[in-house]
């Protein structure tokens, strides 16, 4: 399904259990895209009549229906500790949770049209025969060694899997034949076009793999400041690759909730989308063209698939030369094009009409 989703026919609501991230909690300011993509589709669902409960960690928006996923460790001896198999307390606290989780699931299997696995853990996949009802997973990411494991748990994976977009999809190919491509959406009644500016704009995470001491290079080059807004997912890189060359042109302002973030985008020139791996999808991307700011980045992963010459353009992956020389004509571009792609391609609505067909064909 890659095309315009056609709407789904007016039937019953439906009852979804949506598993999340247990390690982040799905709240404001949004510790990276996956959890703004949780917050946004339960709302979204919510608001079109279906009963959506959501498995999620400690501290998320109460407004969802969450059930939280307790993060303890399960109580290990120390002779098991001391095993060469001990694995770090956090990765063993999310296997925890998940398993707990999917075992309720399984006990209760009448509370639950569908399960929605939006999460990045594997077990969600492994232990789906275990329950009575279909279980949708959304693929966020490249292929990871887990969840490829988990598919070959039995002879058939009962699992109906999407993916974020083509790109995604087709890197899954290999053991994922089928995948249903639902493209991320963002609500663009909260994402509200700006008015433009003089200075670009860089938010994301802020990893080596989001490359945002590229998007400094690209902006310094360029001659035009660069604000930079985020979570620091990896402080050493932030203080080692940020941090030394902030000033006067270029600024960090934090992480910021979505209100400030809108405004902050949209009142940019352009947003630069640096990714130094093969970005799945880039939500930063749907986010500054529903504010209406163009896209300069890298045609890496996803983004030559969410990017028209209409509202962005693309250099070669890591040629800040190229990147620099790319911002005028990418300041010129109509901002109302990029926000009419916003609307057509990557909206919340076209997203949760997608997803609404997908949940219906598998629980018929």
């Amino acid at each position: 399904m890659t095309g315009s989703p056609q709407a789904a026919p007016s039937t019953a609501p439906l009852r979804i259990a949506l598993i999340a991230s247990a390690r982040h909690p799905i709240a404001e300011p949004f510790a990276g895209g996956l959890e703004a993509h949780t917050w946004t589709l339960s709302t979204a669902l919510r608001a079109r009549g279906h009963e959506v409960t959501v498995f999620a960690g400690p501290g998320s928006d109460p407004g969802l229906g969450v059930i939280e996923m307790p993060l303890r460790a399960a109580r290990i001896s120390e002779s098991a500790c001391r095993d060469t198999s001990m694995v770090a307390a956090p990765w063993l606290e999310e296997h925890h949770a998940y398993l707990q989780l999917m075992l309720e699931l399984a006990h209760e299997p009448s509370q639950f049209d569908l399960v929605h696995n939006n999460s990045l853990n594997y077990l969600p996949v492994a232990m789906a025969a275990a329950l009575s009802v279909p279980v949708v997973t959304t693929l966020h990411t490249p292929p990871t060694p887990w969840i490829e494991s988990a598919i070959q748990v039995a002879p058939h994976c009962p699992v109906h899997f999407s993916a974020v977009s083509a790109h995604t999809a087709d890197a899954w190919r290999h053991i994922v034949p089928s995948a249903t491509v639902v493209h991320n959406g963002v609500d663009t009644r909260r994402w509200r076009p700006g008015p433009g500016g003089e200075d670009l704009v860089w938010s994301g995470r802020i990893v080596p793999e989001k490359g945002a001491h590229l998007a400094i290079e690209a902006a310094e080059l360029s001659g035009r400041g660069l604000r930079i807004a985020g979570p620091m997912g990896d402080t050493d890189y932030f203080e080692a690759f940020v941090r030394p060359r902030l000033g006067r042109t270029i600024t960090y302002e934090g992480h910021l909730h979505q209100p400030d973030l809108c405004e902050l985008v949209g009142s940019s020139a352009a947003a630069v989308v640096t990714p130094c791996w093969d970005e799945p999808y880039g939500l930063v991307v749907a986010e500054a063209l529903a504010c209406s700011t163009p896209v300069c980045g890298f045609a890496r992963g996803a983004l030559p698939e969410v990017v028209t010459r209409e509202c962005g353009r693309l250099v070669p992956p890591g040629d800040t030369a190229a990147l620099a020389k790319a911002v005028e004509p990418t300041i010129a571009l109509s901002r109302a094009d990029a926000r009419r792609h916003a609307e057509t391609f990557c909206s919340m609505d076209a997203m949760t009409r997608s997803y609404e067909q997908l949940y219906r064909s598998v629980a018929a």
